[in-house]
């Protein structure tokens, strides 16, 4: 279930946190980040596309209810959502990149799966 793990923040600062993360997933298509909030971040990715892709009004306020940028928004409507219309889910990949030098937190990568078009 998305938003079950805490991440050791308060309620606001964990919701806030994972907004500006799957908005700046979107924005570039990757980003380095803990295993755990990776998770997390793709949950709620994957929800904002399954939304974007049936591209109404409806679907656009709801996603710009939850994404912090316009530009985003519309980037997801023209651009990233109608390349996944024929999958079902799994638009998200984790690759694991080992640990932290700092506190030895597993990090890796979460990126936007390529699809080909046939």
């Amino acid at each position: 279930m998305p938003g079950s793990r805490k991440l050791g923040r308060a309620t606001d600062h964990r919701k806030s946190m994972l907004r500006g993360m799957v908005t700046y997933l979107l924005e570039s298509g990757r980003i380095e980040t803990t295993v755990t909030r990776a998770k997390e971040v793709r949950a709620m990715a994957e929800k904002m596309i399954t939304t974007a892709k049936t591209n109404d009004l409806h679907s656009r306020r709801q996603v710009l209810a939850y994404v912090t940028k316009e530009d985003v928004v519309k980037k997801l409507f023209d651009e990233i959502a109608p390349k996944y219309k024929d999958v079902n889910g799994g638009y998200c990949r984790i690759i694991k990149t080992g640990t932290r030098r700092g506190d030895a937190s597993e990090m890796c990568i979460i990126e936007l799966v390529d699809v080909e078009s046939k």
